[in-house]
């Protein structure tokens, strides 16, 4: 029996998937798989790292500003989790004021690239979308 493309992508998907939740590992495996998934997975940290993929460099109001709908508490939130997982650095200038910015860091940089497949996908469907959101609303 021959195995189509669609089959086997299809296998090779499931295998993934399997991968995350392998119970051979332990039953807490998946765990720290689903706490980054969690961690970087939420509207402001997907917003964030694009607004700082759009910049080089931003101060902590410059990206407030960015992200509409954001409140200071959230965003300091949101920036110290993914700094505290590698996605983001921050630099602090001693000055008066103190300066501060923040940056994607290499690992960051990564993440965004994913993200922006993410968007490309959404973009792709969107229409689709926006109709099974329609039909959805009519039953």
């Amino acid at each position: 029996m021959e195995v189509t493309k669609v089959e086997n992508q299809h296998v090779k998907v499931q295998e993934k998937i399997n991968d995350v939740f392998d119970s051979s590992h332990s039953l807490s495996a998946c765990c720290p798989i689903k706490d980054i998934l969690g961690r970087f997975g939420d509207k402001w940290s997907i917003y964030a790292i694009l607004m700082l993929g759009r910049e080089e460099k931003l101060r902590f109001n410059e990206l407030k500003s960015m992200i509409d709908g954001i409140s200071q508490r959230m965003l300091t939130v949101t920036l110290r989790s993914l700094e505290e997982d590698g996605l983001v650095s921050r630099k602090i200038y001693p000055e008066i004021p103190p300066k501060v910015e923040y940056r994607l860091t290499e690992l960051g940089q990564g993440l965004l690239l994913q993200l922006l497949q993410l968007a490309d996908w959404a973009k792709l469907n969107l229409h689709e979308i926006l109709e099974a959101r329609k039909s959805f609303a009519e039953r």
